[in-house]
């Protein structure tokens, strides 16, 4: 008996936890089993070709709204190449409308609905006993947790101890240049309509002893990343905190972990242990989604946006936890003007990266039963992203859109962060900042041609100077300053200074050449970069001193 378990993940650098889980849960079959993964780059015939090769008895596919696409045909080619193969599919992309999926597919042996260790482990033990006994009749109508053509469902599946879940992680080479993902916990204590998580009302724990012993093994092998994969990591308490405690005890300088949580669950004691924490070791994930409160009531949200935005800035003012705060639009009740206040709200707390997505309207989430009610239009294929809500029309959303863009070079960048900030100041409101540079990019093409990133300097320039005309010299060397921030640039930027009536003094400063010194007559790294000094100031570089969190270079102003 030889089985494949199948994955085609985003990106190189993601794996599939699910497949390994499931594998590291059947690990008495060995080598019968074997994980097979590709990523939505790799071209379908090379796949199927490939999956050929193995000659395997069964495949089983996890499917997501990433890979669906990619899925779809190779259980159409599959069984003319291999038609004595059997295929199984599972994942959430399936899990929720298994009757459409087997109509659309009758050829597959079945569905793994829902959790999948001990519904496979369960499939296996069938296969094998047939193996043994010779019989190719096997039934699977018995085994809980399956949906097969022609018969339907064959029940509910008891929810698993997530102790008995093996821990899969041993040889890590198969990881190199790969994310980590970990699970200590599965569920959610929260209901959001348009969360898949909002299904499972039982919300379990690893063990915390388990957790550490795992814990360790990433910090002993020098990880350089774990992402905890659970939906809301500090929901309990006492699990957060011990895990938090042990991670920074046990810092090993390298690792860093990342987790998505309820920033206004975070107590003071939390907040304690956080601020503790070496520059880098930990980045959180923090899941506001709006600050209309009609909103956050309709889509069964519970957040206190007022402590939540008390406790980000607590955090941030530590300077050593990277924060990234997430908005989603096309929600209920939320209109482009109230987009643009929760926008602005968020903008204001400063998080390190502010992710703008879109509502996708998922099969078997609350919201895909409302989604009439809501005038709520997505896309028929995945992601089945929104098109236009009651409250947001479809130019509305490709506003967003353009706006998403724009966050995306020039504030999630992180690479003009004093130069964006003194443009904010000329504007209104920070969404019309980057209202008005999309609208500069449409104008000019960029959409279409995505211009590189050594002339994004530019076009801030361009865009500054016709808003502002006067703001060209405090404009060049902020780019400058943003610019050298970065990195020690090869060739010398066209909007720079001309260093040559500083030749002598540059040369006595010099010190290190990892360094770079740059000339300014603004203090474009202050709060208020407009006033200009009659002397110049010489601000120092040091690439070898970077900042852990920023990876900006150290500054000293000379």
């Amino acid at each position: 008996m030889k089985v494949l378990l199948a994955a085609i993940n985003a990106k190189y650098i993601h794996s599939n936890p699910a497949v390994y889980s499931l594998k590291a849960y059947v690990a008495e079959y060995g080598e019968d089993v074997e994980i097979v993964e590709y990523t939505i780059n790799h071209r379908e015939e090379a796949i199927l070709a490939d999956l050929y090769e193995k000659n395997p008895d069964v495949i089983a596919f996890s499917c997501y709204i990433w890979n669906w696409h990619f899925v779809q045909p190779l259980l159409r080619e599959l069984p003319k190449v291999l038609p004595d193969a059997d295929l199984w599919l599972g994942g959430p992309e399936v899990s929720y409308h298994c009757e459409k999926v087997t109509a659309a597919f009758p050829q597959i042996r079945g569905i793994i609905v829902g959790e999948g260790e001990v519904t496979f482990a369960e499939i296996l033990s069938r296969y094998k006993q047939a193996e043994e006994t010779g019989c190719k009749a096997i039934v699977f109508d018995d085994i809980p947790g399956l949906y097969l053509p022609g018969s339907g469902s064959t029940g509910d599946r008891k929810l698993t101890d997530l102790s008995e879940i093996p821990f899969f992680y041993h040889d890590m080479s198969t990881f190199e240049n790969r994310i980590v993902y970990y699970e200590s916990s599965r569920g959610c204590p929260f209901r959001c309509s348009y969360c898949l998580s909002s299904i499972d009302k039982s919300m379990r724990l690893r063990p915390l002893d388990t957790v550490r012993r795992e814990l360790a093994f990433f910090l002993e092998k020098k990880v350089p990343q774990v992402k905890f994969i659970d939906r809301t990591f500090n929901c309990n308490h006492a699990h957060a905190k011990a895990s938090w405690q042990f991670i920074k005890e046990n810092d090993n300088g390298v690792t860093n972990f990342h987790f998505e949580i309820a920033a206004d669950l975070i107590d003071e004691e939390e907040l304690s242990i956080l601020r503790g924490m070496r520059p880098g070791l930990v980045q959180l994930e923090i899941g506001v989604q709006s600050t209309n409160e009609r909103t956050i009531c309709e889509i069964n949200r519970v957040m206190d946006y007022n402590k939540l935005r008390r406790v980000v800035e607590a955090i941030e003012s530590g300077h050593n936890i990277h924060v990234h705060l997430d908005l989603i639009a096309g929600l209920p009740y939320e209109d482009l003007d109230s987009f643009k206040k929760s926008f602005d709200d968020v903008y204001a707390m400063r998080p390190n990266q502010l992710q703008l997505g879109f509502l996708k309207v998922l099969k078997g989430a609350p919201m895909y039963e409302k989604a009439e009610e809501y005038g709520l239009a997505y896309t028929d294929d995945p992601p089945y992203e929104v098109l236009r809500t009651k409250w947001l029309s479809y130019a509305d959303v490709l506003a967003l859109k353009r706006i998403e863009e724009m966050v995306e070079l020039y504030y999630n960048s992180n690479q003009f962060v004093h130069t964006v900030r003194y443009l904010e100041s000329l504007f209104e409101r920070p969404y019309d900042l980057y209202a008005a540079l999309a609208k500069e990019y449409e104008e000019k093409g960029y959409f279409v041609q995505t211009p590189a990133r050594s002339y994004r300097y530019e076009i801030l320039l361009k865009f500054a100077c016709g808003i502002e005309p006067e703001s060209e010299e405090v404009m060049r060397e902020l780019l400058t300053f943003d610019l050298y921030l970065r990195e020690k640039c090869k060739s010398r930027p066209s909007f720079a200074r001309d260093l040559a009536p500083y030749k002598e003094e540059l040369r006595a400063r010099e010190a290190d050449k990892k360094d770079h010194i740059e000339v300014f007559y603004h203090p474009v790294w202050d709060k208020d970069p407009v006033k200009k000094s009659e002397t110049p100031y010489y601000v120092r570089f040091s690439y070898g001193k970077r900042d852990p969190l920023t990876q900006n270079a150290e500054v000293t102003v000379e």
